[in-house]
């Protein structure tokens, strides 16, 4: 059974930093795109920064130079370093996986095979 937890969501004010964790059991493709999401209130799921499992990243224009996504692989998390926050950044996070090459922030929330229940993240001004 795949599993996905995330942590560390808070609520921070503008301008502050937070660290998002995932851990992921009984995940073990070889090829897979995980990725960070997050939906907004009111709003849809968005992508916001995926990795494949050659290392590559792609992130929303929104959050460049601000959230860097990386994984461990001894520990089996992925993770999401936020600097700079804003209140626009205010949301439910959540990590995903799933067992594809094609890896993209324009992939679908729904479209990934396995999905955490997420963790919220606000900003306040």
């Amino acid at each position: 059974v795949v599993q996905l937890a995330e942590s560390g969501g808070d609520s921070v004010q503008s301008g502050g930093s937070l660290s998002l964790s995932c851990e992921l059991s009984g995940f073990t493709s070889r090829t897979y795109c995980m990725g960070w999401f997050r939906q907004a209130p009111g709003k849809q799921h968005e992508a916001v920064a995926t990795i494949d499992s050659d290392g590559r990243t792609t992130y929303r224009d929104s959050v460049k130079g601000r959230f860097t996504i990386s994984q461990d692989n001894v520990k089996n998390t992925l993770n999401l370093q936020m600097i700079s926050l804003k209140p626009e950044d205010t949301a439910t996070y959540y990590c995903a996986a799933d067992p594809s090459e094609y890896c993209s922030f324009r992939r679908a929330y729904l479209g990934m095979n396995y999905r955490g229940k997420g963790t919220l993240v606000t900003i306040s001004s």
